[in-house]
């Protein structure tokens, strides 16, 4: 199994940064989606893909994945870049 630990990004449609801290860990997909022939949804066998696990810290999501075997990838955090502006500078 193969799986990847990232932290959770702000949502871009809200100021806020709730639930940004957490680490997830998500299972790399083990089979390719196929469109059903009935209703043409795309699903696939794959049960793995609908887990997310979710963690306080990045040491326990990898703590996590060696206790199960599990091998993963850490995705680095971006780095955060604030863009500070006025309220005036809207109308120069």
């Amino acid at each position: 199994m193969k799986a990847r630990i990232f932290q959770k990004p702000k949502n871009a449609m809200q100021s806020g940064r709730a639930g940004t801290q957490r680490w997830m860990l998500e299972f790399a997909p083990a089979e390719a989606r196929k469109a059903d022939p009935l209703m043409g949804w795309a699903g696939s066998g794959d049960t793995q893909r609908q887990l997310r696990l979710g963690f306080a810290s990045r040491e326990e999501a990898v703590a996590y994945a060696e206790r199960n075997g599990i091998d993963v990838e850490i995705m680095p955090t971006p780095e955060r870049r604030l863009k500070i502006q006025a309220y005036a500078d809207n109308f120069r």
